[in-house]
């Protein structure tokens, strides 16, 4: 499973939860990809930071662990990467379990339309 990142309203990214509850009751539900919609491309790399990019990189090849480790792997003060790790959670692109923090996406896709949309 991946994770797409993309530039959309909070109508079209309504749009979508509301069709994708439809088809779970209507049983046709499939796996489906994570989306998250930002409104502007200034939002997704305010949020996507480069620290927070080499983040996710980091969880995904060295697999789940410990804030205080992944501050370790990273070369980066504690508190940082908590703030980090916990921004990174709200947005649904970390999770927490018993083995410590994790990225739960085999892959992360950013779409940026140029033009009128990506202003």
């Amino acid at each position: 499973m991946k994770a797409i990142i993309e530039i959309a309203s909070n109508a079209d990214m309504h749009r979508r939860a509301v069709d994708a509850v439809r088809a779970l009751a209507a049983g046709k539900a499939k796996a489906t990809d994570f989306r998250i919609g930002f409104e502007n491309a200034a939002q997704v790399f305010a949020e996507l930071s480069a620290e927070r990019l080499r983040t996710l990189e980091t969880l995904r090849r060295e697999g789940a662990q410990s804030i205080y480790a992944l501050a370790k792997a990273l070369g980066r003060n504690y508190s940082n990467v908590h703030q980090d790790v916990q921004r990174l959670m709200a947005l649904g692109l970390v999770e927490r379990d018993e083995d410590g923090v994790r990225v739960p996406f085999d892959e992360l896709e950013i779409h940026v339309p140029l033009g009128a949309r990506a202003a």
